[in-house]
């Protein structure tokens, strides 16, 4: 990694690690007592860490090779263990939660360990850290390859992987620290919000950059929605954290909106994050990771040029689905509604155009549980669409919302859909990047997806179940007028439903233990023909790989 860089190269990295450090001990000092104090170290910590890895390299000699002829898929490496590790980590905090739920004395007597403190740490630790790494390292790879251009920049990738890696540990310090700017989506702290726009304007640059020096003249349409996901993803972040500091020496800090604007803010940034964080860019995944494993070209390339701009039109408008019943406009809420419905169209038709695109490899299917992975994906995302627009629809919502059927569906579209085209696409690539001819153990793989198949069903026929006996619950009433059952009572109701969630979750944690455990093992397991010279410095030369009939 490092001592393939030049001498301007590590002086760069160098003196971008020592302003970290600044920023970090200008935070640790006048921040004494604060979370921000605390999170000053964390800063130093990590650049400190930079700073060691570049300078034990400093006197390595400068590569020599024309980097531009080959690969840059370093990044992409480091990307996948850490989306691993994170995932692994925030499932496991996922499960101590589901536990608690069913199991309330499960914590220590200590308030880091409360359930909202763990929660948001699970929330984000998966969506963030496991979903995020996983996108930024597969993106890193399907933009290259389609575009048949090394990525722009050796320092960039490292800087927009390590700089977001960095945010996703000062969110997470921060949750357990009880420090949040209490929305929805427990946002973390106005200065972490700041040092991520910094890291995804660079993303941005260097995504166009490349893309600028394609040797293809066609853009693929992955890159579409990868670059539709980071686009969008800037514009919602920055809107939606709008804040003004209560003090530039602490972490707290109030929203520039209020009321009722700031929870459509809120929900427009919410729901849009699902769709451009948690859809568009692994809808990208499955656009070059499936038709590349099922070596079948893409069914319809105008079919997911259609899914492309319906996503992008329809979605903008849904988020106000989620505040039915609200004091928002009663031609809002009806909007958001109408529009959710419609979406049903574009998320239908990229569900459709994979499995049509499995036409004549349906035995690939069967044998390979990597392809089964993201076929599997490909249905749960076509579920999940249906019953998001299904609970947008007003009477429907009136029983669905605020109850377990709301976790149901959003697990149904997070583990079935954004986890299972992860880890797919992670075991599609890990062989191709480290240069071994398959995973090390094609029955843990085998293992792995049965296990993530039956917690996603064990824990989404789970939260079905609660959500409408919740919701019918506390909706009847008896003879005189009055609730029927009181919230204790549903509570009750919940304790079997809640322990079966929890142990759907903990088949899922263990499915990606494993996952971590075989990609290690196929990083370590060298064949023994190959010791001698297999570490892998780039990669393969400037070849096309582009999975579709274009």
């Amino acid at each position: 990694m490092v001592s393939r860089l030049t001498e301007t190269e590590r002086a760069t990295a160098i003196l971008i690690s020592l302003l970290g450090l600044a920023i970090g001990l200008l935070m640790a000092v006048l921040g004494h007592g604060d979370p921000m104090g605390a999170h000053g170290w964390v800063v130093m910590a990590f650049c400190g860490v930079m700073i060691w890895l570049v300078v034990s390299h400093l006197y390595d000699p400068e590569p020599t090779e024309d980097r531009s002829a080959s690969y840059y898929d370093d990044p992409t490496r480091v990307g996948i263990i850490l989306a691993l590790v994170w995932g692994v980590i925030a499932m496991g905090m996922g499960v101590w939660v589901a536990a608690q739920l069913a199991w309330p004395n499960l914590r220590f007597d200590a308030a880091w360990s409360s359930f909202g403190r763990l929660r948001p740490l699970h929330t984000s630790g998966v969506i963030f850290g496991f979903g995020g790494n996983a996108l930024i390292a597969t993106s890193y790879h399907v933009m290259q390859r389609t575009s048949r251009a090394r990525i722009a920049g050796q320092l960039s990738p490292w800087f927009v992987l390590f700089g977001y890696n960095l945010f996703c540990i000062i969110a997470a310090t921060g949750y357990l620290m009880g420090v949040t700017q209490s929305k929805e989506y427990a946002e973390p702290e106005w200065y972490a919000d700041l040092w991520l726009v910094v890291v995804w304007v660079v993303y941005f640059v260097m995504y166009i950059r490349t893309l600028q020096r394609r040797n293809e003249p066609h853009i693929y349409v992955a890159n579409w929605y990868y670059l539709a996901f980071i686009l969008v993803v800037a514009m919602l972040h920055i809107i939606n954290n709008l804040a003004v500091p209560a003090s530039f020496f602490g972490a707290k800090s109030y929203s520039l909106f209020s009321g009722v604007q700031d929870a459509m803010t809120q929900w427009w940034y919410g729901h849009n994050a699902v769709a451009f964080f948690l859809t568009s860019g692994f809808l990208g995944m499955l656009y070059y990771f499936l038709p590349r494993r099922a070596e079948r070209p893409i069914y319809s390339y105008r079919l997911s040029i259609l899914s492309f701009w319906g996503i992008v039109f329809f979605y903008m408008w849904a988020g106000s689905h989620h505040l039915h019943y609200t004091a928002l406009p009663y031609w809002v809420q009806t909007l958001g509604m109408t529009f959710s419905v419609m979406l049903l169209v574009p998320s239908w038709a990229s569900a459709g155009n994979a499995l049509m695109t499995l036409n004549g490899a349906w035995h690939k299917v069967r044998d390979d549980a990597t392809l089964r992975f993201m076929m599997t994906a490909a249905v749960f995302y076509g579920l999940s669409t249906f019953e998001g627009s299904f609970m947008a629809v007003r009477q429907v919502n009136a029983l669905s919302h605020y109850t377990d059927w709301t976790v149901g569906h959003v697990h149904a579209g997070a583990m079935g859909w954004v986890a299972l085209i992860s880890f797919g696409s992670i075991y599609a690539v890990t062989p191709l990047l480290f240069r071994r001819e398959r995973m090390y153990s094609a029955a843990a793989v085998e293992w792995h997806f049965w296990l993530a198949l039956a917690g996603t069903v064990i824990y989404v026929f789970a939260m079905w179940n609660s959500g409408i006996i919740q919701g019918l619950m506390w909706r009847t009433y008896n003879e005189s007028g009055t609730l029927r059952y009181s919230f204790v009572d549903s509570l009750v109701a919940m304790h079997p439903y809640y322990i079966a969630r929890a142990f759907g979750g903990l088949l899922f944690l263990i499915g990606a233990a494993i996952a971590l455990w075989n990609v290690v093992m196929t990083i370590r397991h060298v064949p023994a023909e190959r010791r001698a010279f297999d570490h892998p410095t780039d990669s393969e030369a400037l070849e096309p790989a582009v999975p579709a009939a274009e």
